[in-house]
């Protein structure tokens, strides 16, 4: 029998939750100071801080159908089954903090931060705008970001080769 060790749940919802405030804070800046469709340079030719509502997914799909609100409700359901599947996960695995627990807190935080602008305004905020060698990436959000820094890391995560046991090589 093992004991187990302390729980460290409470440390990732805390990244979780950082996540939020600087999403909610940034996208709430944004809204103030920016009138939708305006644009800060921050980097010239580089990047911007702009200010567009976003009512589709990732890259806007679905931001022209002809029925907004059943897109708006299915992203907003997808969204909240992902979250708490995520939670789910981050609950089992509560017990270290790894690469994986982190990725999973950002992707639970970022999810939750795009849900809250849909369930509140019916779009989200998108406001940091790139362009690469003339190519214009999608504007983004520090959500979006989130999602995506922690889809990156469980994908490292699950490239980088495992250690095995001692205890695990002698019972297999």
């Amino acid at each position: 029998m093992t004991i187990p060790g302390p729980r460290r749940l409470p440390w990732l919802l805390l990244i979780s939750a950082a996540v939020i405030f600087l999403d909610r804070l940034t996208k709430a800046l944004v809204a103030l100071r920016v009138p939708v469709g305006d644009a800060i340079p921050v980097i010239p030719h580089f990047l911007r801080i702009t200010h567009w509502t976003n009512e589709g997914a990732a890259f806007s799909l679905f931001a022209d159908s002809t029925s907004p609100n059943t897109v708006r409700w299915g992203l907003i359901a997808f969204s909240l089954l992902a979250a708490l599947i995520v939670l789910v996960m981050m609950v089992r695995l509560g017990d270290r903090v790894t690469l994986t627990t982190i990725a999973l807190a950002l992707v639970f935080a970022g999810a939750l931060g795009n849900v809250h602008d849909r369930i509140a305004y019916g779009s989200v905020v998108d406001f940091i705008e790139v362009n690469i060698f003339g190519y214009h990436w999608p504007d983004f959000n520090v959500a979006d970001s989130s999602i995506v820094t922690g889809a990156c890391l469980l994908l490292l995560d699950s490239l980088v080769p495992r250690k095995v046991d001692s205890e695990q090589k002698t019972t297999a």
